[in-house]
């Protein structure tokens, strides 16, 4: 099973789910994330997800064109301006939509910062961890 996750810039909301869906669909499913643009991995975001004892240090920052000869089963789009933008996929994927409020764009003190950080990362969490128990965990049963 392949899933695409893609957020405009692939360095923060899209780079926090990929590494959720890798944690909780284990060997599973095959899980990229791109970006229509690239932006290189948000600091913050390695740092609020290692908080959480994720690691995605070493994730790439990735254009979707590096994937358009892949075939997915699903494709998520974490932000409204991914769903409008992103190009016809051949094949069946589903596509699957959630606007994450993107915390890149806070501006303000440290703690106002790590505090939306921390929001988006709990609800792509949720999110991932839902997603993988309906759709990858009850094939594999």
């Amino acid at each position: 099973m392949n899933i695409l996750v893609l957020c405009t810039g692939n360095s923060c909301r899209s780079q926090m789910a990929e590494g959720y869906l890798k944690h909780f669909a284990k060997d599973n499913a095959t899980i990229y994330s791109a970006g229509v643009e690239t932006h290189g991995v948000n600091p913050r975001a390695i740092a609020i997800m290692k908080e959480d004892g994720i690691d995605i240090s070493t994730h790439t920052s990735n254009n979707l064109d590096e994937y358009l000869d892949i075939q997915f089963d699903f494709i998520i789009t974490v932000c409204d301006n991914a769903k409008e933008r992103c190009p016809f996929f051949p094949g069946k994927a589903e596509r699957l939509h959630y606007n994450f409020f993107d915390p890149s764009k806070v501006e303000g003190s440290e703690e106002e910062i790590h505090a939306a950080f921390t929001k988006t990362r709990n609800e792509i969490k949720t999110y991932c961890k839902d997603f993988v128990k309906k759709n990858i965990l009850k094939t594999v049963s």
